[in-house]
Protein backbone atom coordinates (compact mmCIF):
# COMPACT_ATOMS: atom_id res chain seq x y z
CA UNK A 1 0.00 0.00 0.00
CA UNK A 2 1.24 3.35 -0.94
CA UNK A 3 2.15 5.15 2.25
CA UNK A 4 0.70 8.82 3.58
CA UNK A 5 3.09 12.01 2.96
CA UNK A 6 6.93 12.19 2.09
CA UNK A 7 9.08 10.20 4.68
CA UNK A 8 11.25 13.14 5.12
CA UNK A 9 8.57 15.37 6.95
CA UNK A 10 9.01 14.46 10.99
CA UNK A 11 5.70 16.50 12.18
CA UNK A 12 2.31 16.93 10.72
CA UNK A 13 2.52 19.69 8.40
CA UNK A 14 0.17 22.67 10.04
CA UNK A 15 -1.03 26.04 9.18
CA UNK A 16 -2.16 28.42 12.24
CA UNK A 17 -5.45 30.12 10.94
CA UNK A 18 -7.55 32.74 12.61
CA UNK A 19 -11.08 32.23 13.52
CA UNK A 20 -12.14 35.53 14.05
CA UNK A 21 -14.42 35.60 10.80
CA UNK A 22 -15.66 31.69 11.13
CA UNK A 23 -17.54 31.71 14.92
CA UNK A 24 -19.05 28.45 14.62
CA UNK A 25 -15.62 27.00 14.14
CA UNK A 26 -14.73 27.91 17.69
CA UNK A 27 -18.09 25.70 18.90
CA UNK A 28 -17.00 22.99 16.88
CA UNK A 29 -13.83 22.71 18.20
CA UNK A 30 -15.04 22.45 21.93
CA UNK A 31 -14.02 26.10 23.21
CA UNK A 32 -10.09 26.36 21.97
CA UNK A 33 -8.43 29.36 21.33
CA UNK A 34 -8.97 32.10 18.54
CA UNK A 35 -5.82 30.75 16.75
CA UNK A 36 -5.82 26.69 16.13
CA UNK A 37 -3.87 24.09 14.87
CA UNK A 38 -4.96 21.42 12.32
CA UNK A 39 -2.73 18.99 14.10
CA UNK A 40 -4.30 19.00 17.60
CA UNK A 41 -7.74 19.65 16.78
CA UNK A 42 -8.36 18.68 13.53
CA UNK A 43 -11.31 20.33 10.91
CA UNK A 44 -15.38 20.17 10.91
CA UNK A 45 -16.30 17.31 9.02
CA UNK A 46 -17.64 19.80 6.76
CA UNK A 47 -14.59 21.78 5.70
CA UNK A 48 -12.60 18.52 4.62
CA UNK A 49 -11.93 18.42 0.80
CA UNK A 50 -11.58 22.24 0.36
CA UNK A 51 -7.66 23.35 -0.18
CA UNK A 52 -7.56 27.35 0.12
CA UNK A 53 -9.18 30.49 1.88
CA UNK A 54 -10.32 32.85 -0.92
CA UNK A 55 -10.07 36.66 0.14
CA UNK A 56 -11.04 38.47 -3.10
CA UNK A 57 -14.53 38.86 -2.10
CA UNK A 58 -14.31 42.62 -2.60
CA UNK A 59 -12.85 42.57 -5.67
CA UNK A 60 -15.24 39.78 -7.25
CA UNK A 61 -18.61 39.56 -5.55
CA UNK A 62 -19.50 36.34 -7.92
CA UNK A 63 -16.86 34.44 -6.08
CA UNK A 64 -17.80 31.86 -3.51
CA UNK A 65 -16.14 33.31 -0.39
CA UNK A 66 -16.90 30.09 1.75
CA UNK A 67 -14.07 29.58 4.04
CA UNK A 68 -11.22 26.97 2.66
CA UNK A 69 -8.57 25.86 4.88
CA UNK A 70 -5.17 23.76 3.72
CA UNK A 71 -5.28 20.24 4.68
CA UNK A 72 -2.49 18.65 6.72
CA UNK A 73 -0.25 16.19 4.71
CA UNK A 74 0.64 13.46 7.41
CA UNK A 75 4.08 11.56 7.28
CA UNK A 76 5.07 8.51 7.08
CA UNK A 77 6.30 8.78 10.22
CA UNK A 78 3.12 10.16 11.73
CA UNK A 79 1.29 7.38 10.40
CA UNK A 80 3.56 4.98 12.28
CA UNK A 81 3.58 6.59 15.58
CA UNK A 82 -0.96 5.69 15.12
CA UNK A 83 -1.52 9.43 14.82
CA UNK A 84 -3.82 8.75 12.17
CA UNK A 85 -4.92 5.67 14.17
CA UNK A 86 -6.00 7.90 17.02
CA UNK A 87 -7.75 9.91 14.77
CA UNK A 88 -9.67 6.95 13.54
CA UNK A 89 -10.18 6.32 17.20
CA UNK A 90 -11.81 9.46 17.40
CA UNK A 91 -14.13 9.37 14.75
CA UNK A 92 -15.67 5.59 16.21
CA UNK A 93 -16.07 7.60 19.44
CA UNK A 94 -17.72 10.49 17.93
CA UNK A 95 -20.11 7.70 15.99
CA UNK A 96 -22.75 6.25 18.65
CA UNK A 97 -23.98 3.32 16.19
CA UNK A 98 -26.29 0.52 16.65
CA UNK A 99 -23.61 -2.07 16.25
CA UNK A 100 -20.86 -2.42 18.62
CA UNK A 101 -17.65 -3.76 16.52
CA UNK A 102 -15.90 -6.05 18.73
CA UNK A 103 -12.81 -7.84 16.25
CA UNK A 104 -11.36 -8.30 12.97
CA UNK A 105 -9.66 -10.69 10.97
CA UNK A 106 -7.64 -9.25 7.97
CA UNK A 107 -5.49 -11.62 5.86
CA UNK A 108 -3.58 -8.28 5.15
CA UNK A 109 -2.69 -7.93 8.80
CA UNK A 110 -2.62 -12.03 9.31
CA UNK A 111 -4.18 -11.65 12.83
CA UNK A 112 -7.04 -10.42 14.94
CA UNK A 113 -7.43 -6.79 16.32
CA UNK A 114 -9.70 -5.79 18.86
CA UNK A 115 -9.16 -2.31 18.52
CA UNK A 116 -12.02 -0.77 16.06
CA UNK A 117 -10.17 1.65 14.92
CA UNK A 118 -7.47 -0.63 12.91
CA UNK A 119 -10.72 -2.32 11.12
CA UNK A 120 -9.96 -0.74 7.88
CA UNK A 121 -9.21 -2.39 4.49
CA UNK A 122 -7.24 -0.36 1.53
CA UNK A 123 -8.78 1.51 -0.65
CA UNK A 124 -7.56 0.13 -3.57
CA UNK A 125 -8.83 -3.13 -2.65
CA UNK A 126 -11.00 -4.39 -5.66
CA UNK A 127 -13.85 -5.01 -3.30
CA UNK A 128 -14.19 -1.62 -2.53
CA UNK A 129 -14.08 0.07 -6.46
CA UNK A 130 -14.83 -2.67 -8.37
CA UNK A 131 -17.24 -4.23 -6.13
CA UNK A 132 -15.27 -7.81 -6.78
CA UNK A 133 -15.90 -9.49 -3.48
CA UNK A 134 -18.42 -11.66 -1.98
CA UNK A 135 -19.88 -12.12 1.68
CA UNK A 136 -21.67 -13.62 4.32
CA UNK A 137 -22.80 -13.82 8.04
CA UNK A 138 -23.85 -16.05 10.36
CA UNK A 139 -25.37 -15.46 14.12
CA UNK A 140 -23.56 -15.97 17.27
CA UNK A 141 -26.10 -17.08 19.84
CA UNK A 142 -25.18 -18.21 23.27
CA UNK A 143 -21.82 -18.59 22.39
CA UNK A 144 -22.48 -20.93 19.10
CA UNK A 145 -22.52 -20.30 15.46
CA UNK A 146 -25.44 -20.52 14.07
CA UNK A 147 -25.99 -22.29 10.39
CA UNK A 148 -22.28 -21.96 10.16
CA UNK A 149 -21.59 -24.44 7.68
CA UNK A 150 -24.47 -23.76 5.57
CA UNK A 151 -23.42 -20.10 4.98
CA UNK A 152 -19.88 -21.14 4.54
CA UNK A 153 -20.53 -24.02 1.67
CA UNK A 154 -22.70 -20.91 0.13
CA UNK A 155 -20.15 -18.14 0.97
CA UNK A 156 -17.20 -20.55 -1.55
CA UNK A 157 -20.13 -20.92 -4.07
CA UNK A 158 -20.19 -17.06 -3.92
CA UNK A 159 -16.49 -16.82 -4.36
CA UNK A 160 -16.54 -19.97 -7.22
CA UNK A 161 -18.88 -18.24 -9.05
CA UNK A 162 -17.27 -14.78 -8.96
CA UNK A 163 -13.98 -16.03 -9.65
CA UNK A 164 -12.09 -14.97 -6.43
CA UNK A 165 -9.36 -17.74 -5.23
CA UNK A 166 -9.34 -18.56 -2.16
CA UNK A 167 -5.80 -17.55 -0.40
CA UNK A 168 -6.85 -20.71 1.88
CA UNK A 169 -8.94 -24.13 1.71
CA UNK A 170 -12.38 -24.28 3.50
CA UNK A 171 -11.28 -25.72 6.79
CA UNK A 172 -8.98 -22.98 7.09
CA UNK A 173 -11.46 -20.07 7.18
CA UNK A 174 -13.29 -22.13 9.38
CA UNK A 175 -11.22 -22.23 11.82
CA UNK A 176 -9.99 -18.24 11.22
CA UNK A 177 -13.68 -17.41 11.92
CA UNK A 178 -14.04 -19.78 15.32
CA UNK A 179 -10.56 -17.99 16.18
CA UNK A 180 -12.00 -14.64 15.49
CA UNK A 181 -15.33 -14.93 17.38
CA UNK A 182 -13.34 -16.22 20.66
CA UNK A 183 -11.06 -13.43 20.27
CA UNK A 184 -14.10 -10.92 20.33
CA UNK A 185 -15.64 -12.55 23.49
CA UNK A 186 -18.97 -11.68 22.07
CA UNK A 187 -21.90 -14.78 23.00
CA UNK A 188 -24.59 -12.91 21.11
CA UNK A 189 -24.25 -10.57 17.65
CA UNK A 190 -22.97 -11.39 14.40
CA UNK A 191 -20.20 -12.61 12.26
CA UNK A 192 -19.75 -11.22 8.65
CA UNK A 193 -17.29 -12.05 6.52
CA UNK A 194 -15.40 -11.08 3.02
CA UNK A 195 -13.30 -12.61 0.00
CA UNK A 196 -12.25 -9.93 -2.00
CA UNK A 197 -10.12 -10.59 -5.60
CA UNK A 198 -7.46 -8.19 -3.82
CA UNK A 199 -5.68 -5.33 -3.52
CA UNK A 200 -3.18 -3.41 -5.52
CA UNK A 201 -4.78 -0.89 -8.33
CA UNK A 202 -7.48 0.85 -9.83
CA UNK A 203 -8.15 -1.24 -13.00
CA UNK A 204 -10.58 -3.45 -13.80
CA UNK A 205 -9.31 -6.47 -13.66
CA UNK A 206 -7.98 -8.39 -10.78
CA UNK A 207 -5.31 -9.46 -12.73
CA UNK A 208 -2.76 -6.81 -10.87
CA UNK A 209 -3.34 -7.68 -7.49
CA UNK A 210 -1.30 -8.69 -5.47
CA UNK A 211 -3.45 -11.79 -3.70
CA UNK A 212 -7.13 -12.43 -2.70
CA UNK A 213 -8.00 -11.00 0.62
CA UNK A 214 -9.82 -12.70 3.53
CA UNK A 215 -11.98 -9.88 5.97
CA UNK A 216 -13.80 -10.74 9.08
CA UNK A 217 -15.84 -9.17 11.74
CA UNK A 218 -17.69 -9.52 14.49
CA UNK A 219 -20.21 -7.02 15.91
CA UNK A 220 -22.37 -6.84 18.52
CA UNK A 221 -26.23 -5.55 18.14
CA UNK A 222 -29.37 -5.94 19.69
CA UNK A 223 -31.31 -9.29 17.92
CA UNK A 224 -34.93 -8.52 18.77
CA UNK A 225 -37.19 -10.11 16.32
CA UNK A 226 -40.30 -8.42 15.65
CA UNK A 227 -43.57 -10.38 15.33
CA UNK A 228 -45.55 -7.29 14.43
CA UNK A 229 -47.03 -7.07 10.49
CA UNK A 230 -45.85 -4.99 8.12
CA UNK A 231 -46.41 -3.59 4.57
CA UNK A 232 -44.79 -3.86 1.70
CA UNK A 233 -44.91 -2.46 -2.25
CA UNK A 234 -43.94 -3.96 -5.57
CA UNK A 235 -40.10 -2.50 -6.15
CA UNK A 236 -40.37 -0.47 -9.62
CA UNK A 237 -36.36 -1.04 -9.62
CA UNK A 238 -34.84 -3.39 -11.83
CA UNK A 239 -34.41 -6.84 -10.46
CA UNK A 240 -30.48 -8.10 -10.58
CA UNK A 241 -29.97 -10.98 -13.59
CA UNK A 242 -29.72 -14.62 -12.23
CA UNK A 243 -26.21 -14.98 -12.37
CA UNK A 244 -25.60 -12.41 -10.11
CA UNK A 245 -28.81 -12.43 -7.53
CA UNK A 246 -28.22 -16.42 -6.92
CA UNK A 247 -23.96 -15.52 -5.60
CA UNK A 248 -23.78 -13.56 -2.34
CA UNK A 249 -21.89 -10.90 -3.41
CA UNK A 250 -21.22 -6.92 -2.36
CA UNK A 251 -23.25 -5.62 -5.06
CA UNK A 252 -25.88 -4.55 -3.00
CA UNK A 253 -26.46 -1.20 -4.76
CA UNK A 254 -29.58 -2.96 -6.35
CA UNK A 255 -30.78 -3.95 -3.38
CA UNK A 256 -29.90 -0.71 -1.15
CA UNK A 257 -32.02 1.56 -3.44
CA UNK A 258 -34.92 -1.26 -3.32
CA UNK A 259 -35.14 -1.24 0.42
CA UNK A 260 -34.69 2.86 0.30
CA UNK A 261 -37.95 3.13 -1.85
CA UNK A 262 -40.00 0.92 0.13
CA UNK A 263 -38.88 3.63 3.20
CA UNK A 264 -39.42 6.46 1.41
CA UNK A 265 -43.23 4.87 0.50
CA UNK A 266 -43.61 4.02 4.53
CA UNK A 267 -43.43 0.48 4.04
CA UNK A 268 -40.59 -2.02 5.80
CA UNK A 269 -39.12 -3.33 2.22
CA UNK A 270 -40.00 -4.01 -1.37
CA UNK A 271 -40.89 -7.29 -3.25
CA UNK A 272 -38.83 -8.08 -6.28
CA UNK A 273 -40.49 -9.54 -9.12
CA UNK A 274 -38.26 -11.88 -11.86
CA UNK A 275 -37.53 -10.94 -15.39
CA UNK A 276 -41.07 -13.35 -16.02
CA UNK A 277 -43.01 -11.43 -13.58
CA UNK A 278 -43.02 -14.46 -10.87
CA UNK A 279 -42.28 -13.24 -7.50
CA UNK A 280 -38.79 -13.04 -7.05
CA UNK A 281 -37.20 -11.92 -3.49
CA UNK A 282 -36.76 -8.65 -0.98
CA UNK A 283 -34.33 -7.27 -0.65
CA UNK A 284 -32.11 -8.90 1.60
CA UNK A 285 -34.88 -11.42 2.33
CA UNK A 286 -36.95 -14.28 1.10
CA UNK A 287 -40.47 -14.23 0.72
CA UNK A 288 -43.19 -16.83 1.28
CA UNK A 289 -46.70 -17.77 1.62
CA UNK A 290 -49.01 -20.12 3.54
CA UNK A 291 -53.08 -20.83 0.90
CA UNK A 292 -55.90 -20.69 2.33
CA UNK A 293 -55.08 -24.23 1.50
CA UNK A 294 -52.67 -24.22 4.31
CA UNK A 295 -50.31 -24.71 1.62
CA UNK A 296 -46.47 -23.37 3.11
CA UNK A 297 -45.92 -21.69 -0.64
CA UNK A 298 -42.12 -20.23 -1.40
CA UNK A 299 -41.11 -18.99 -4.93
CA UNK A 300 -38.31 -21.37 -6.38
CA UNK A 301 -35.10 -20.19 -5.68
CA UNK A 302 -33.30 -20.44 -9.35
CA UNK A 303 -33.28 -16.33 -9.78
CA UNK A 304 -32.55 -15.34 -6.04
CA UNK A 305 -30.51 -15.76 -3.43
CA UNK A 306 -31.13 -19.14 -1.88
CA UNK A 307 -31.86 -17.94 1.60
CA UNK A 308 -30.22 -19.87 4.72
CA UNK A 309 -33.27 -19.06 7.28
CA UNK A 310 -35.73 -19.91 4.11
CA UNK A 311 -34.23 -23.63 3.58
CA UNK A 312 -34.02 -23.80 7.55
CA UNK A 313 -37.28 -22.55 8.10
CA UNK A 314 -38.54 -24.77 5.44
CA UNK A 315 -37.03 -27.80 7.20
CA UNK A 316 -38.91 -26.93 10.07
CA UNK A 317 -41.98 -26.40 8.54
CA UNK A 318 -41.97 -30.62 8.87
CA UNK A 319 -43.25 -30.26 12.26
CA UNK A 320 -46.52 -28.37 11.21
CA UNK A 321 -46.69 -30.61 8.62
CA UNK A 322 -47.09 -33.34 11.16
CA UNK A 323 -48.97 -31.37 13.41
CA UNK A 324 -51.37 -30.70 11.00
CA UNK A 325 -50.94 -26.89 11.00
CA UNK A 326 -50.30 -27.01 7.80
CA UNK A 327 -50.84 -29.69 4.84
CA UNK A 328 -47.49 -29.35 2.95
CA UNK A 329 -44.89 -27.30 1.58
CA UNK A 330 -44.17 -25.95 -2.24
CA UNK A 331 -41.33 -24.39 -3.52
CA UNK A 332 -42.46 -23.16 -7.23
CA UNK A 333 -43.38 -20.15 -9.44
CA UNK A 334 -45.77 -17.87 -7.44
CA UNK A 335 -48.00 -15.14 -9.55
CA UNK A 336 -48.14 -11.85 -7.98
CA UNK A 337 -52.10 -12.63 -7.90
CA UNK A 338 -51.64 -16.06 -6.35
CA UNK A 339 -49.44 -14.22 -3.52
CA UNK A 340 -52.13 -10.87 -2.89
CA UNK A 341 -54.74 -14.20 -2.42
CA UNK A 342 -52.93 -15.58 0.11
CA UNK A 343 -54.05 -16.03 4.14
CA UNK A 344 -50.61 -15.06 5.16
CA UNK A 345 -47.31 -13.76 3.57
CA UNK A 346 -43.74 -13.75 5.18
CA UNK A 347 -40.30 -12.35 4.74
CA UNK A 348 -37.20 -15.30 5.98
CA UNK A 349 -33.52 -13.50 6.44
CA UNK A 350 -30.94 -14.15 9.14
CA UNK A 351 -32.21 -10.30 10.35
CA UNK A 352 -35.76 -10.86 10.90
CA UNK A 353 -35.97 -14.65 10.86
CA UNK A 354 -39.61 -14.29 10.28
CA UNK A 355 -41.76 -11.02 10.02
CA UNK A 356 -45.21 -11.36 9.11
CA UNK A 357 -46.70 -9.07 5.94
CA UNK A 358 -50.05 -7.29 6.41
CA UNK A 359 -50.65 -5.39 3.06
CA UNK A 360 -48.92 -5.46 -0.06
CA UNK A 361 -49.53 -2.37 -2.08
CA UNK A 362 -53.22 -1.68 -1.65
CA UNK A 363 -53.90 -5.36 -1.46
CA UNK A 364 -54.24 -6.16 2.68
CA UNK A 365 -53.27 -10.14 3.20
CA UNK A 366 -55.42 -12.39 4.62
CA UNK A 367 -57.31 -10.87 7.33
CA UNK A 368 -54.65 -7.77 7.89
CA UNK A 369 -53.41 -9.46 10.95
CA UNK A 370 -50.33 -11.72 11.83
CA UNK A 371 -50.80 -15.19 11.20
CA UNK A 372 -50.63 -18.45 13.42
CA UNK A 373 -47.83 -19.98 10.90
CA UNK A 374 -45.20 -17.41 10.48
CA UNK A 375 -45.65 -17.08 14.66
CA UNK A 376 -45.23 -21.26 14.54
CA UNK A 377 -42.07 -20.81 12.30
CA UNK A 378 -40.64 -18.11 14.36
CA UNK A 379 -41.18 -20.07 17.62
CA UNK A 380 -39.20 -22.90 15.62
CA UNK A 381 -36.33 -20.88 14.15
CA UNK A 382 -35.55 -19.12 17.93
CA UNK A 383 -35.52 -22.86 19.38
CA UNK A 384 -33.57 -24.09 16.51
CA UNK A 385 -30.81 -21.23 16.90
CA UNK A 386 -30.72 -22.09 21.00
CA UNK A 387 -31.04 -25.91 21.01
CA UNK A 388 -30.90 -27.07 17.57
CA UNK A 389 -28.74 -30.06 16.12
CA UNK A 390 -25.17 -29.87 16.22
CA UNK A 391 -25.55 -29.34 12.12
CA UNK A 392 -26.42 -25.94 12.69
CA UNK A 393 -25.03 -24.63 16.18
CA UNK A 394 -21.15 -24.78 16.26
CA UNK A 395 -19.69 -23.72 19.44
CA UNK A 396 -17.07 -21.18 20.16
CA UNK A 397 -13.91 -22.53 21.42
CA UNK A 398 -13.89 -19.32 23.86
CA UNK A 399 -10.95 -19.12 26.12
CA UNK A 400 -11.36 -19.15 29.94
CA UNK A 401 -10.93 -15.45 30.07
CA UNK A 402 -14.06 -15.08 27.17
Amino acid sequence: MASLGNSSHHILQTQQISTNSFPNLNNSLCGTSRDVSFLRFGIPRSRLGLLRLSNHADAHPSIDTTPIFELPLLSSEEVETFQAIERLRLCRVRHKGKQQYLAMYSSIFGGITTDPAAMVIPMDDHMVHRGHGVFDTAAIVDGHLYELDQHLDRFVQSASMAKINQPFDRETMRSMLLQTVSASKCKNGSLRYWLSAGYGDFLLSPSGCVESTFYAIVYQSSNSYDLKGIKVITSSMPIKPPVFATMKSVNYLPNALCQMEAEENGCFASIWLDLEGFIAEGPNMNVAFVTYEKELLIPRFDNVLSGCTAKRALSLSQELVKKGEIRGVSVRDVTVEEGKRAEEMMLFGSGVLVRPIIQWDDQVIGNGKEGPIARALLDLLLEDMKSGPSTVRTPVPYSQSA
